[in-house]
């Protein structure tokens, strides 16, 4: 039985997260309504655009797949302590290792490019988060600021490779030439395209980090050395290594956004492809409570936000992209930094309920 002040996991891991997302609507619809627009109409053009129809949610599960990557990646390192920023950096390098795997071997077949692909993303993404987690486990330099930083200079090394070196004779848009037709991810039926392979093998990603953080002694030792450093170095447990592995980690996730982003919509390398996932990645990861479970769910909310917000901006011209931005960091706000205001009613609420269904607990337990 749960403990009187604590909430079941339905609660806290379900009519918590919707509270808060409950509470975010109505608040934007409060400032759709001061546009003179009506909320009603705006919450159903939204819905209509993110999955009235199989193209609309395959374009929402498109979006949701790049999210997937990035909040996995925040998640894994708040597990062992650490909060990565720079997982869109990450995903800007790995995707460059994607991207040149595939103009190198793009012709080779599709079942020999794809391992290669992950392999390369994964390797630039940990390669990118490498020098920040060393900073931290051997300088103490704090690992907000430096993945921050390296942010910039990802986004500065691929400026210079895409006008420099990398761009297409004879073509003025920093961008690469196409891959080869082999190199393309499989767009899933039903949906049709953007959707493609990328949403499947963000799933099975999923899947893998939650054995790999709940069922191995690894995953163990980092989530106690996120907890409780003291108790790891009591326990023989080298918080370094878990920085150094935990960021590795972290950034291989991100650096797999070129997969979805890269072989299955862009098919080449061009500026800015992350588009701010990283980012977002950071609300999705909170309010999935960095559960992948949880992170697949939220990152699906945020794709029908960014779908929908593009139908509703269309046919609500009032209700601009920049509306939209503000409804996401609205679900941003309450679903991260307001996570716990609904809290406290539902553990008083809670409480009620196991005095009402046990009156001897609440006789022996006068303080609950």
């Amino acid at each position: 039985m749960t403990e009187p002040g604590r909430l079941p996991k339905w609660v806290d891991y379900g009519l918590l997260p919707a509270l808060n997302l409950l509470a975010a609507l109505l608040l934007a619809g409060g400032i759709i309504r001061l546009m003179g627009e009506s909320p009603v109409a705006a919450l159903k053009l939204l819905a209509d655009g993110a999955g009235g129809s199989p193209e609309s949610i395959g374009y929402t599960l498109y979006y949701a797949t790049n999210f997937i990557f990035t909040g996995l990646a925040v998640a894994v390192a708040y597990h062992a302590g650490l909060f990565n920023i720079g997982a869109e950096g990450q995903a800007y390098i790995g995707g460059l290792g994607t991207g040149l795997v595939c103009l190198a071997v793009g012709h080779w077949p599709f079942w020999i490019v794809l391992p290669l692909a992950i392999l390369a993303g994964a390797a630039g993404g940990a390669a990118w988060a490498f020098v920040p987690a060393w900073l931290q486990a051997r300088r103490g330099s704090h690992i907000v600021i430096t993945t921050i930083m390296f942010n910039f200079i990802a986004s500065a090394l691929m400026t210079y490779l895409l006008v420099n070196v990398l761009i297409r004779p004879g073509q003025q848009s920093p961008e690469t030439r196409e891959f080869a037709a082999a190199s393309f991810m499989p767009v899933l039926p039903f949906f049709g395209a953007p959707l493609n392979l990328a949403f499947v093998v963000a799933l099975g990603v999923a899947a893998l980090v939650w054995i790999f953080i709940w069922r191995t002694r690894w995953g163990y030792a980092w989530r106690v050395a996120g907890a409780n450093p003291s108790a790891a170095v009591y326990a023989g447990i080298h918080p370094d290594r878990v920085t150094l592995g935990a960021m590795l980690l972290s950034g291989a996730l991100a650096g797999l956004l070129g997969l979805n982003e890269l072989m299955g919509a862009q098919h080449r390398i061009l500026l800015d492809f992350p588009g701010g996932a990283g980012f977002v990645g950071i609300a999705v990861a909170l309010m999935g409570r960095n559960h992948p479970v949880g992170i697949v769910a939220s990152a699906i909310l945020f794709g029908a936000l960014v779908q929908g917000g593009s139908q509703l901006s269309f046919d609500m011209p009032r209700v601009n992209r920049d509306m939209v931005v503000v409804i996401q960091g609205l679900v941003i706000l309450f679903c991260g930094a307001l996570e716990h205001m609904f809290r406290a009613p539902l553990v008083a609420w809670y409480r009620r309920r196991l005095e009402q269904s046990n009156p001897q607990s609440a006789i022996r337990n006068p303080q609950s």
